[in-house]
């Protein structure tokens, strides 16, 4: 299989790459901010297994290019069957001192980059393909809210709706889209949102369902929405 994860520089997203990437015949391609974390990351991967698996790329997804950017992994790739929307970030913020700018960057990050980069690349996804978008239990209506996280929430919630939208409109191509919403996981980004709490789901555990269900979860679900958690946080 050919792979695309964003957001692959730590956290579940990086662990997802490694456990992808040690399954024969997979390809992936990494994308994240942090060059030297993402080169590290191809670097281990390819020495484990004797040959290029991972390759990565150095990309900002709120300022970047995205058709450059799906041009690339098209002489790179050629075919995708997977496109993991890991990349994600967060505000924690009182909802009085939030600017207009810290807002367009989190859904710019959020929600515009996974929109931009799965209509990019439609033209090279194979039939059967599946997009899986990472959200969090935050954008889950009736969940658990928590002051400070207004922006994220509202933008992980506009990613779950535009999951039940593509799921829809990509079924005449044989491209399924699904969605992950996350509950607490220990990662950077829950450390922002809620320093000093400890999750009671690890990134690698976490990553493991996720290579999982990219690999096979289109095979029973389109267009869902499903709560991974133990705790939110």
């Amino acid at each position: 299989m050919n792979i695309i994860i964003t957001g692959a520089s730590s956290g579940v997203g990086r662990e997802t790459a490694k456990i992808l990437a040690d399954i024969p015949g997979n390809k992936v391609i990494v994308i994240a901010r942090n060059g030297m974390k993402i080169q590290s990351l191809s670097g281990e991967c390819n020495i484990k297994r004797h040959e290029t698996v991972v390759q990565p790329i150095q990309f900002d997804l709120a300022t970047g290019d995205i058709d450059q950017l799906a041009q690339q992994i098209n002489r790179q790739f050629g075919k995708i069957d997977v496109l993991i929307n890991n990349a994600g970030t967060i505000l924690n913020k009182p909802i009085g001192q939030i600017t207009a700018n810290e807002i367009d960057n989190v859904f710019d990050v959020n929600v515009k980059a996974p929109l931009l980069l799965t209509q990019a690349l439609l033209p090279i996804m194979n039939p059967g393909a599946h997009v899986v978008n990472i959200s969090s239990m935050g954008g889950v209506q009736g969940s658990v809210k928590f002051p400070g996280l207004s922006v994220y929430s509202a933008s992980k919630g506009a990613l779950a709706v535009l999951t039940e939208c593509l799921a829809l409109e990509l079924a005449e191509k044989n491209i399924s889209v699904n969605c992950l919403a996350f509950g607490a996981v220990q990662t950077e980004m829950l450390s922002k949102a809620f320093p000093g709490y400890e999750a009671p789901v690890s990134a690698q555990k976490m990553a493991e369902f996720v290579a999982d269900f990219a690999i096979n979860g289109h095979k029973f679900f389109n267009g869902k929405v499903l709560p991974v958690s133990l705790s939110t946080p």
